[in-house]
């Protein structure tokens, strides 16, 4: 199973990034799947999963936010954060259930 994130990057509050994760050799469709973030010197906190119906969940940091959503046909997860913040700076990782994890991307969110 392989996850790759993509779409972190440097950008100023107030704006808005893409995350994208594309999952290889899993029943992808089959699972729920998410995306989690930790920052410098915390622990590794949930952002959003989305369930295989495509029912989704936030931490209540990021409602209203951002927004998760899936392609079971391309295997593919996508988060799109607005109004970003310096507080969200941190890597973000997608995963499969907490089994499967992506390699993380970074997203940096300056004052």
């Amino acid at each position: 199973v392989q996850l790759q994130a993509s779409g972190g990057g440097l950008v100023q509050a107030g704006g808005s990034l893409r995350l994208s994760c594309a999952a290889s050799g899993t029943t992808f469709g089959l699972n729920a799947v998410g995306w989690y973030r930790q920052a410098p010197g915390k622990q590794r906190e949930v952002v959003a999963r989305i369930s295989s119906d495509r029912t989704p969940n936030y931490a209540d940091a990021v409602k209203g936010r951002f927004t998760i959503s899936r392609d079971n046909a391309k295997n593919t997860l996508s988060l799109h954060m607005n109004s970003l913040k310096p507080e969200d700076t941190a890597v973000y990782y997608c995963a499969i259930g907490i089994v499967y994890w992506g390699q993380g991307t970074l997203v940096t969110v300056s004052s």
